[in-house]
């Protein structure tokens, strides 16, 4: 009888996990077929995570950060970041209507309560800096508020049904709704619109995908044992606030 592994790494199970959620989907993975990938115990799996949804919350922070990086350097306008922002959800929808295994993948992120939280969390951040000039007065309590929406609206965008308006049109209206919440001016607001839908998104949201999948493969115990405690931290905060 041959004895399973003892000393998988995280990143082991945090590659495989993503291999998995990329290929066969999240809703489709177990914790099972990612123990029998790596040849280990159930066990084993747990005491790194504990569940499925923990793995997804590690990738999920993972391409929060990726992706960030990635728009900024794609739409330099300087001092401002919002055209950056406007970018992102436009490319993920892209990558959910041409691709139904990722859809799943981004579809489970905004529906677990964990996931969704770190994507509420990341974006707030990423707001109360882009958004500060048109919100001021505003509280933290106001940007969590505010995320509250813009998530609701984000997940409208990426789950499609048969009879769902065009991307140009939901990304259109999405945009500019959450903007809107912002208390972005209109002029702004259909400038920044026009440039996104004249950017060709569905190839950067290809891009996104696959440089994705060779950064997970690349990065180092370190640098995820970093982003674990990070994620940790941030989780404690906002639990004392």
């Amino acid at each position: 009888m041959s004895r399973r592994r003892v000393n998988t790494t995280k990143i082991e199970i945090i590659q495989v996990a993503m291999k998995k959620f990329l290929e066969n989907g999240f809703s489709n993975t177990t914790a099972k077929s990612i123990c029998e990938e790596l040849d280990i115990s159930t066990g084993n799996l747990t005491f790194y995570f504990p569940t499925k949804e923990h793995m997804l919350a590690v990738l999920v922070e993972m391409l929060g950060e990726f992706q960030w990086k990635m728009m900024e350097q794609l739409t330099d306008e300087g001092n401002s970041s919002l055209l950056a922002l406007c970018l992102e959800l436009p490319t993920i929808a892209a990558i959910c209507e041409e691709n139904e295994i990722a859809k799943d993948f981004y579809i489970s992120a905004y529906s677990h309560p964990m996931t969704l939280d770190i994507i509420r969390r990341s974006d707030e951040e990423k707001a109360k800096a882009v958004f500060g000039e048109y919100c001021a007065g505003w509280t933290n309590q106001n940007f969590a508020e505010a995320e509250v929406l813009v998530s609701g609206i984000e997940y409208a965008t990426l789950m499609t049904t048969s009879d769902v308006a065009p991307l140009d049109v939901r990304v259109a209206g999405a945009l500019n709704s959450i903007m809107m919440i912002y208390n972005v001016p209109e002029e702004i607001r259909s400038m920044k619109v026009d440039k996104i839908l004249a950017m060709d998104y569905r190839s950067i949201g290809r891009r996104i995908l696959e440089d994705f999948k060779e950064y997970v493969e690349e990065v180092n115990e370190q640098a995820l044992d970093d982003l674990i405690e990070k994620r940790s931290k941030n989780a404690n905060e906002k639990q004392t606030e």
